[in-house]
């Protein structure tokens, strides 16, 4: 073409990425991969084809693992994990940064080998995700650096088992890899079926970098090796992949006190009012569904518009779909690259075809002949319950609706079981700071969408998962509180056939909505002292008893939006109101527990009250230095509902130390009280009946345990359950919790030195609290 036609047509010419030095390092293989294991590949076994989604051209035969596979890459990990960790911060940063400056040096065979692989267009591979990877490692041989003197209580966990997906293979083991290394834990990875070729590419230059051998081992295959390295003998599982196996893999995990953090799928909200730039939000909207095919957890799938401006929104929508390319990957002018494979395709054909609802759109570009590709579609006028509006297609398909007010964009936004990610697009910066905190997602970004960075963690709520990848709280997950651990000693009730204490009856009641209620059951039991006279009786709750705290707790939301110095300031009250009556709960927690310690046992919870009390208004949030104009802000928002199993030993303290952090961070709790010594419970009802604590904000249930815990962490309007009870409840609970992958802190029969330092501090505000990342870019 002249450039005349050039001008004249605006045509994109072909600019192919050159492929030959990524099969020139496969062909020097002889196209065939083994495992990673304790520095070494394995011979390659029997195994399956990788292939090239936009061609359907064989590119290499991997190793299907076998159990013994896992095992020895398990045993070669745990092997090298305590060398490694004595290796020091400084030591592990030195590594770290070998393994960025190598991800540079090779960037533009990682960019090509994934492109090859996964079918993502190159300009992707090469401008983003590669270099956010080399990002990773940098940033976490920082925290590497930092550990000792930043973290100086915290250790590793030991062994991760990580599985990742197929839609970012190196980019997920960037941020799967660095944060365990960086904390002093040695990994077990297990790549995408799909996309297995630039995992094996980074074992190599792990063994360039001089990685000590076990640190780092890569096992490849289908979803079963994934369930042997999450049944392996690890310390941890991370795994990113979809809702269905996450939910899984909890229950699978339950009770083995194993560390598990989840980051599955999405239903993304992106919202564009009238006022918003238009042109904007649509380049936008490009990058948030058709990035990567639409192969993104957070993609912004959900397209929620202004009426006021949704006509002339989807015609510019329109328009800007039919100008995108779709064709070969390697090709540099390329929008719009190959599905993964064709199992996945047929997922996202299948799903649309199934749709009758609203009207279709689909982009004006002519698909290659051979390959797995799909068009950039647009379905608008769909209602939210239909399944399109609800369901993760995982692919390049958006769909639509419209809202009226800011209040109807939220509901909408927040009408899904997933809470991964969201987006904003607004002119008025305070309308956009108002929606951003209602909206029930892990990250939000204001006019902008898919911004990452190693420093900003990036994680959700709901059915979407828990934990966070990057960021300070990130690390979280990799590491835990130094010290010792010992056994919880089973606390067994007196026994009594003696008269009671004193002869006035004392049957405690439930407190429940800021009332003292009568169990539904009608049922109570006799509490004993040492000496068998009788104290008096409990309540035994039972799941409407729950069910009713849970109601109450529902509508004490308004307590969520409090300051933190009103909490504080209430909290301070049930300090003082509890001081005042420090001499008659100590006589009672004697003649309960037996023993003298009553009085160091109030003291201690006067104490800890205080130190919420301090905390409520001063576990600040973050603003993280990302690689933009603009700011992410890491903001501490509560849980929501916490349903907490109080421990037997030290019963008033123990309470104390469950509720007191949970309200101070904005959370409504229901506390089922020590079951051995309940009474302590009970008298506190009154003291909060006098602090001014808002009704449903505490909620108090007696009774047993094993009757609650199932019910607790199965309701899906609870947001969070502790249990710090006996230890065959931990193993429940955590099973029960994947109904609605609702947040767990169990103990695992491990006790807890409630009167010191663990029974307080920052592991208690860190589970009260959950941390969304706002992006807001700022400039003209």
């Amino acid at each position: 073409m002249t450039v005349k036609e050039v001008f004249e047509t605006m045509d994109y010419g072909p600019a192919p990425e050159s492929a030959a030095e990524a099969l020139a390092w496969i062909a020097e293989r002889d196209g065939a991969f083994g495992h990673f294991i304790d520095g070494d590949f394995t011979k390659p076994g029997k195994g399956f084809e990788s292939r090239n989604p936009a061609t359907g051209e064989v590119l290499a035969t991997l190793t299907q693992a076998s159990q013994a596979d896992v095992d020895a890459a398990v045993k070669a990990a745990r092997k090298a994990q305590s060398g490694w960790e004595r290796l020091g911060g400084a030591g592990r940063a030195r590594t770290l940064y070998a393994l960025a400056r190598l991800l540079q040096k090779h960037s533009r065979l990682f960019a090509v080998l994934e492109t090859l692989d996964n079918g993502k267009p190159i300009r992707e591979s090469r401008d983003i995700d590669v270099p956010l990877a080399q990002r990773h490692f940098y940033f976490h041989a920082g925290m590497a650096q930092l550990m000792e003197d930043e973290l100086p209580d915290r250790e590793a966990l030991g062994v991760c088992g990580q599985v990742i997906p197929w839609n970012f293979p190196l980019l997920m083991l960037a941020w799967k890899i660095a944060p365990a290394l960086a904390m002093g834990n040695t990994v077990v990875l297990k790549p995408a079926e799909y996309t297995s070729l630039t995992a094996l590419l980074f074992a190599e230059i792990c063994q360039q970098a001089g990685l000590p051998k076990g640190v780092v081992n890569i096992v490849t295959g289908d979803g079963a090796v994934g369930e042997m390295v999450v049944a392996a003998e690890v310390d941890k599982v991370a795994f990113t992949g979809s809702t269905a196996v996450g939910r899984r893999i909890r229950e699978a995990t339950a009770g083995s006190g194993k560390a598990l953090t989840l980051e599955l799928g999405g239903k993304s909200p992106y919202i564009v009012f009238d006022d918003a730039d238009l042109d904007s939000a649509v380049e936008g909207l490009v990058d948030a569904i058709w990035f990567n095919q639409g192969q993104v957890c957070c993609a912004g799938s959900r397209l929620l518009v202004h009426e006021p401006v949704a006509e002339l929104f989807y015609a510019k929508l329109r328009a800007r779909m039919d100008k995108l390319r779709v064709g070969d990957p390697l090709d540099k002018s390329i929008d719009v690259g190959a599905i993964v494979d064709p199992v996945q395709l047929r997922t996202i054909t299948d799903l649309v075809a199934a749709n009758t609802a609203g009207e279709r759109h689909v982009a004006a570009a002519t698909l290659p002949a051979d390959g797995s590709f799909y068009p950039p579609t647009l379905i608008t006028g769909l209602n939210p319950a239909d399944t399109l509006m609800q369901e993760e297609i995982f692919g390049p398909v958006l769909v639509s609706t419209t809202f009226r007010t800011p209040d109807e964009a939220v509901a909408l936004a927040n009408n899904s079981r997933y809470g991964l990610a969201a987006t904003v697009w607004s002119e008025n910066i305070n309308l956009a700071l108002d929606i951003a905190p209602k909206l029930a997602t892990g990250i939000v970004w204001i006019n902008g969408t898919n911004l990452m960075d190693a420093a900003a963690g990036f994680g959700g709520v709901r059915e979407s998962g828990f934990g966070r990848e990057g960021g300070w709280e990130g690390l979280a997950a990799y590491t835990r509180l130094k010290g010792a651990r010992k056994s919880l000693k089973e606390i067994t009730p007196f026994k009594g056939d003696g008269g009671p204490a004193d002869l006035i009856d004392r049957t405690a009641k439930l407190y429940i909505g800021g009332k003292q209620t009568r169990p539904d059951g009608g049922y109570s039991a006799p509490v004993w002292d040492r000496s068998g006279a009788l104290l008096g009786h409990v309540s035994l709750a039972n799941r409407k008893d729950l069910r009713n705290a849970v109601e109450a707790a529902q509508a004490a939301k308004g307590w969520s939006r409090t300051t933190g110095h009103l909490r504080a300031q209430i909290l301070y009250y049930i300090g003082e109101n509890l001081s005042a009556r420090a001499g008659e709960f100590a006589t009672r927690l004697n003649a309960m527990q037996g023993g003298k310690q009553g009085a160091k046992e109030v003291e201690a919870a006067i104490n800890r009250l205080f130190t919420y009390a301090a905390w409520a208004d001063k576990y600040d949030g973050q603003i993280h230095g990302v690689p933009i104009r603009g700011v992410a802000l890491a903001m501490k928002e509560p849980v929501g509902v916490i349903g907490a199993l109080c421990p037997d030993e030290s019963p008033l303290l123990g309470l104390i130390s469950c509720m007191a952090p949970a309200i101070a961070m904005g959370n409504r709790v229901i506390l089922s009280a020590s079951e051995t010594f309940p009474l302590a419970a009970t008298d506190f009802i009154q003291v909060l009946e006098t602090s001014d604590v808002p009704a449903g904000v505490v909620n108090l249930l007696t009774g047993s345990h094993k009757e609650i815990a199932l019910h607790m962490a199965g309701h899906m309007d609870i947001d969070g359950v502790w249990c710090f009870g006996a230890a065959p409840l931990s193993a429940d609970i955590e099973k029960a919790s994947a109904s609605n992958l609702k947040r767990t802190w169990v103990n695992n029969g491990q006790a807890r030195d409630w009167m010191g330092s663990a029974g307080q501090g920052h592991d208690f505000l860190a589970a009260a609290t959950e941390v969304k990342n706002i992006w807001v870019p700022y400039g003209e």
